[in-house]
């Protein structure tokens, strides 16, 4: 009876686990066989954009290469997502309109080929939902600048590209290439991604401004930023030749944004390339474009928006005085071109891949162009807005993403490691690896796990199983007499043994008490493993 009870409280604890997500969750982050079916090669984006009623209209013409998966049921459909209060108004498939069955914000038709290259197209309209703080609440921004003219832009990472149009909103399967062509009212500038192709007058109020990006990307990547425009050129020599580096920002801004972008980037462009190896996006240029909001990492495209200054937003999120002496913006979302552009996580699941290593990037740039040490003391300084709420990979399938800890607490995570390596160049050599084995690929946790452990020759299931998949980071305890002490883990995962640092010597300790070790105090534990002490 009582194994039983025990049976039908774990039953009752899962329902209540799945009764969080819903079927349009699984719609949306899952990858059935609607997905699986078809590959993404190329997306040929228009899109006008109506600023005075805040409406947009166009089309999207996907190239695909289609393989014929039936599912459970037969059916052989492919899904396109949009989201309300966007409509989809057709879908014409090699020529023909296609039947749509519509289910939430998915859409679904049967292609009538089997197999091979196909396009289709789809037609929108509508008033995309608004955000409500951009980049956190996303969404399309209609906003005015500090001349108040019109200056738009869209962020949508986690909220998703079928915020605003159709596309395979899914982080598995990017296209290869895209071509977007924003048309505006004439008096502003349209910037996108990538290369600049064209600008073409369109009627007598209008304009087409044409871009193209040659490398995979994002769905929620590519952004349109609308405003009074005006571009800054640079050319950066880097290690695979000269980079095409462009600041597009406000007219009024010129003088400070030229000064304070040439300053920064270099600087933090070398530092990646020398940590990770060449900017992934040498086709398309690199870009900083003024944003009106605070800031993201559209790919080749970046947002900007944190005024020219130091700090975030004129601020040290470490609290230690070190991250006021760089751009916040700058140096994190360009990491991400790295890791979240190139590098990308399958499921947003497993979305510390993308911040855990990005905010890492910061402590590297700082080491690469400050110090060790002051590198060191901005991470340690992170630690004070480490939650410990819920774990850091969410729930899979489902578009879930897990705990805010991804970024300083998975940072820490890794810097730990680097600590328990004691060897720095090792370190850069599998980062610099890492980046070439998955050069513009989708990835999961797993093989990321195993690529560092092989890289690194360590062990390091139990400390991902504990700093990834657990809500709480190891906890030391440790008891003192006479000048001698002894230590073992507490509050940590079964399998969980972490070697400790006292200085650069390492001991061993397990969740069984250690030996006594003379002469050692709490004082001498090497402050840059992130654990807690009792």
């Amino acid at each position: 009876m009582n194994k039983f009870l025990v049976f039908l409280g774990i039953c009752f604890c899962l329902l209540s686990a799945n009764a969080q997500f819903t079927h349009a969750d699984s719609l949306r982050g899952g990858y059935g066989f609607a997905r699986k079916n078809w590959d993404a090669l190329h997306y040929e984006l228009e899109v006008t954009f109506d600023i005075g009623n805040k409406h947009i209209a166009g089309s999207n013409q996907i190239t695909f290469r289609y393989d014929y998966t039936a599912d459970e049921y037969g059916k052989d459909e492919m899904q396109i997502d949009l989201q309300t209060p966007m409509v989809l108004d057709s879908i014409i498939h090699e020529g023909k309109k296609m039947a749509i069955r519509k289910d939430g914000n998915a859409y679904f038709f049967e292609p009538k080929v089997s197999s091979g290259i196909q396009t289709a197209t789809i037609y929108f309209h509508g008033s995309p939902h608004p955000a409500k703080l951009a980049p956190w609440d996303g969404g399309i921004v209609w906003a005015k600048d500090d001349n108040n003219k019109d200056w738009i832009s869209i962020a949508c990472q986690g909220i998703g590209a079928s915020v605003w149009y159709p596309c395979k909103d899914s982080q598995v399967d990017e296209p290869d290439s895209a071509r977007m062509h924003y048309t505006v009212p004439k008096e502003l500038a349209a910037v996108g991604n990538g290369r600049f192709v064209s600008e073409k007058k369109v009627g007598d109020d209008q304009k087409t401004y044409t871009w193209e990006v040659s490398n995979p990307i994002n769905s929620y990547n590519i952004i349109p930023y609308i405003g009074n425009y005006t571009l800054e050129q640079e050319f950066l020599e880097g290690e695979l030749g000269f980079l095409d580096v462009e600041y597009w920002v406000l007219k009024q801004h010129v003088d400070i944004a030229k000064n304070h972008f040439t300053e920064i980037v270099p600087k933090t462009l070398n530092a990646f390339e020398y940590w990770f190896g060449p900017y992934p996006f040498y086709e398309d240029k690199y870009k900083l474009v003024e944003a009106p909001f605070l800031g993201m990492e559209h790919q080749s495209a970046i947002a900007y928006g944190n005024g020219f200054k130091n700090g975030y937003l004129g601020t040290d999120l470490s609290e230690t005085g070190e991250g006021l002496k760089w751009d916040f913006i700058v140096v994190h979302e360009s990491g991400h071109e790295w890791f979240g552009n190139s590098i990308t996580s399958k499921d947003v699941a497993d979305m510390w891949i993308h911040e855990s290593f990005t905010n890492y990037s910061e402590v590297l740039f700082m080491e690469y162009n400050f110090s060790k040490e002051e590198a060191d003391r901005y991470c340690i300084g992170l630690r004070n807005k480490i939650e410990n709420d819920i774990p850091i990979i969410g729930a899979y399938g489902v578009q879930n993403e897990g705990s805010g800890d991804m970024y300083y607490k998975g940072s820490n995570m890794l810097h730990t490691i680097r600590t328990l390596l004691g060897n720095d160049s090792l370190f850069r050599e599998m980062l610099r690896e890492m980046n070439e084995e998955f050069y513009h690929k989708t990835v999961t946790t797993k093989e990321i796990e195993n690529f560092m452990a092989t890289a690194l020759k360590m062990e390091l299931s139990p400390i991902f199983d504990q700093y990834l998949r657990s809500k709480n980071p190891p906890t030391l305890q440790v008891k003192a007499k006479k000048g001698k002490l002894k230590f073992r883990w507490i509050k940590v995962n079964k399998n969980f043994a972490m070697p400790i640092l006292f200085g650069k010597v390492q001991f061993a300790c397990s969740q069984k008490w250690s030996k006594w070790v003379p002469e050692k105090s709490k004082k001498d534990l090497n402050p840059n493993l992130y654990y807690l002490v009792k």
